[in-house]
């Protein structure tokens, strides 16, 4: 690592990559200090991590704090954090206040973006997770006993157009198609209540996940796994595809094993056309 540093600082949202992250990153003898926003996450973290601490979402200052008195220089953010939830209950510093009021756009990646400029002007180091956690990202290919038809091709390659167009606009990673007619797009509810809304909508239909074209690398990637191809399966769609090399694939095995019983299509895709 940069500057012989071993430690790294985790900015951790919700979800299993965190955690699954921070135990990666003991098993290669990183020392982690991990920054949560709630106490349930901060118990699964405890039990991997070298310190943890949960703070409000609006603690920007606190957070810098706390990394700078570790000398942790280098930071991954990782984890969904429920934007609507936390502006109901967070209360901002200053350091959060002043940043929040330079915004020109309050969408994720402009918040992502805006937050890790901060942080490097404040000496840090933002690493992106792929480059400890290759193995689960997507490559090209299909996964599954059952590929789609060619009819359903049409519409992976409909919705990766779409996709790509509204991420441009940065309001969400996920589109659900079908017969080239756009059924949901994902803004502030997040993925998994998007496809559950185009099942209400629209049966058999294909959910395409892509990074924004915008969007930096190294931040919010997209991230699926079992709990998304369960509610694949209660949405009654048919089709799961996913950007190839730019999108986390948690959960693999058991996710294309439960595909595969409920004979759903899931993808790795690139557009010749993006």
């Amino acid at each position: 690592m940069e500057t012989g540093n071993n430690k790294i600082g985790l900015i951790a949202g919700e979800g299993d990559f965190p955690i699954i992250l921070a135990q990666s990153l003991k098993n290669k003898n990183y020392e982690v200090v991990a920054i949560c926003f709630s106490n349930n996450q901060k118990e699964k973290l405890k039990k991997i991590v070298s310190e943890v601490f949960k703070i409000s979402i609006g603690q920007f200052g606190k957070l810098i704090k706390i990394f700078k008195e570790r000398e942790v220089k280098n930071l991954i953010f990782l984890g969904k954090i429920d934007k609507s939830h936390a502006l109901k209950i967070s209360i901002p510093d200053f350091k959060a206040l002043a940043l929040w009021r330079k915004l020109k756009s309050r969408e994720d990646n402009s918040i992502l973006k805006s937050v890790a400029e901060e942080l490097e002007n404040e000496g840090f180091i933002i690493k992106g997770p792929a480059e400890f956690l290759q193995e689960f990202l997507t490559p090209e290919g299909i996964f599954t006993k059952r590929e789609p038809t060619s009819e359903e091709w049409e519409d992976i390659e409909y919705g990766f157009k779409i996709a790509k167009i509204i991420g441009s606009f940065d309001i969400g990673q996920c589109v659900v198609v079908k017969n080239k007619m756009t059924v949901a797009v994902e803004a502030m509810e997040g993925t998994d209540a998007t496809i559950l809304r185009a099942g209400k909508l629209r049966k058999n239909a294909i959910v395409i996940k892509v990074a924004k074209p915008i969007q930096d690398l190294r931040l919010d990637l997209p991230v699926v796994g079992l709990k998304t191809i369960e509610n694949l399966i209660k949405a009654q769609a048919k089709v799961l595809a996913l950007e190839a090399d730019k999108t986390f694939f948690l959960q693999k095995k058991e996710a294309i094993k439960l595909a595969d019983k409920h004979k759903i299509s899931i993808v790795g895709y690139k557009s010749k056309e993006i």
